[in-house]
């Protein structure tokens, strides 16, 4: 059987089980959800080291334990390295230190073979095994849900992430499948060590990334305007995964969802500033949490 191990266990999340377990404890708050839909469809999440966005991500995934225990989550998202087109794992394993999750196979194999018609994804289990971006996510998912079966995709940046997300709600509305679909995405980027300033350094740049930049990309998904969210990230560089949010968000359109519902957004700024007592005005990375 094909098992991805792990790759970033010890640098973005602990590699030992009850590490895991103590941290994912320390994101427990109490709180409720009453925007979120009766049956939630998917959700957006970060994918940075859990110092900074796994709280937020843990949050949308206990907004959906609050409503449905799906059989199967559909994984969809950035990749960090270069690949060609999008990228499905399409059977055996993934394992992190809770353990090992299935692949749903069956719900891979459909969807694999109604995309690949169309060119928009292909077989390819290698282009996972470095990438971040959906095993940061995979403890977390396994404390809330530990019967789980996941389908992980690797998904292009560019506008074959529509159609893709078309064929991924398509495939499981037909079949009926007890399925969410979660992107993975982190949003603006911004300081020197990124290459962005385009509001300069200090309190007002941050506020942009957090009240401008980030608010245009989130209004795109609460709308669930999925055309344009590729073009937007492109002209302001507002998300690392824009293919990833834009295939969820047609994916979750086609599953009956008419909008998405921040449920956490913050920065890296705010976190270092709240956990750290740091007001590092050098960069602020956005991470949203949103569920449809």
């Amino acid at each position: 059987m094909m098992v991805r191990e792990p790759a970033v266990a010890g640098r973005f999340y602990p590699r030992d089980r009850h590490a895991c377990e103590d941290e994912i404890k320390k994101m427990f708050v109490p709180q409720d959800f009453p925007d979120v839909p009766d049956r939630p469809l998917g959700g957006i999440v970060p994918h940075a080291g859990w110092l900074f966005s796994g709280e937020t991500a843990f949050t949308v995934f206990r907004a959906i334990e609050s409503r449905r225990r799906p059989q199967t989550f559909v994984l969809l998202g950035a990749a960090h390295r270069p690949i060609s087109g999008s990228a499905l794992f399409p059977e055996g394993a993934w394992r992190s230190p809770l353990g090992e999750v299935p692949v749903d196979a069956r719900l891979a194999d459909a969807i694999l073979s109604r995309a690949a018609a169309g060119d928009l994804l292909t077989s390819n289990p290698q282009a996972h095994e470095a990438e971040h971006s959906l095993e940061v996510q995979l403890p977390l998912l396994q404390y809330l849900f530990p019967d789980i079966q996941i389908v992980p995709i690797l998904v292009a940046g560019d506008e074959t992430a529509v159609p893709l997300g078309r064929v991924v709600g398509e495939t499981i509305r037909e079949r009926q499948a007890d399925a969410v679909c979660i992107g993975s995405s982190d949003l603006t980027h911004y300081g020197p060590s990124y290459g962005f300033t385009p509001k300069g350094l200090g309190e007002a740049a941050v506020r942009w990334v957090r009240d401008e930049n980030d608010r245009r990309m989130l209004r795109l998904i609460e709308t669930l305007d999925a055309e344009k969210i590729v073009q937007e990230a492109r002209t302001r560089l507002n998300a690392c995964g824009a293919g990833a949010v834009a295939a969820t968000t047609t994916a979750a359109r086609v599953l009956g969802a008419t909008a998405g519902h921040v449920v956490r957004y913050t920065t890296s700024f705010d976190v270092l500033r709240d956990k750290m007592g740091r007001t590092d005005y050098e960069a602020a990375v956005g991470y949203p949490g949103v569920v449809f």
